[in-house]
């Protein structure tokens, strides 16, 4: 590839990028059914031929704007750089939980399904479970590689989190901290469990009462 076709490539990918930020904040205040490509491209400040260009269709463009969503999810939640094993745990879920509530509509787009209950969501969901579940290991135990009842009881409780943390957003009656304290001891009573199934994956050691 020479340097004009790369300049070709960093300039298309930028300008894809520009758009997926500006859906990501078009689809946060507004459904998805109330937008037409027209509006998005008004919006944009583009003929909307480059929305299809980039993206087929307005479903296109939409998932592309989830999948970026989940990426920022991912990375936010697992970020948790060289901390101590209980001080990962809890970068892990407040990153978690800071993400759901400065990305409310991209939020729970991931863990409901987005419109209609879409596979193709669903199956984005499904991928942010699994690499969650990754980066909760590797924080509690320093591997991905766990046995299968580790990831089932970790599968269960990052249900019970989304189940949670959608709560939260509907009523904002707790404080961000209180709500991570709450999903972090019970992440450490469900790690607790784990280890009585599995004593290879120890329970990080309490960092407090």
């Amino acid at each position: 590839m020479n340097n004009s076709q790369q300049c070709g490539t960093g300039r298309s990918r930028s300008r894809r990028a520009e758009l997926i930020a500006i859906g990501r904040k078009l689809f946060a205040d507004t459904s998805y059914d109330a937008l037409s490509v027209d509006d998005i491209a008004r919006h944009a400040g583009v003929a909307k031929g480059l929305i299809y260009y980039y993206f087929k269709n307005k479903r296109g463009y939409y998932l592309a704007i989830i999948e970026d969503s989940v990426a920022e999810l991912v990375v936010r939640a697992a970020s948790t750089h060289d901390l101590p094993p209980a001080e990962r745990v809890q970068h892990t879920v407040d990153g978690y939980l800071r993400y759901a509530q400065h990305h409310q509509a991209a939020y729970r787009a991931i863990v409901t399904g987005g419109v209609g209950f879409d596979a193709e969501v669903l199956a984005l969901r499904d991928g942010v479970r699994e690499q969650l579940v990754l980066a909760i290991a590797r924080g509690a135990w320093g591997r991905g590689d766990v046995p299968l009842v580790a990831r089932t009881a970790l599968i269960g409780w990052l249900a019970g989190v989304e189940g949670v943390t959608l709560d939260w957003l509907n009523h904002q009656g707790l404080p961000r901290e209180v709500v991570c304290s709450l999903l972090v001891r019970w992440l450490g009573d469900t790690l607790r469990m784990i280890e009585d199934y599995a004593p290879e994956c120890p329970a990080p050691a309490r960092s407090g009462p």
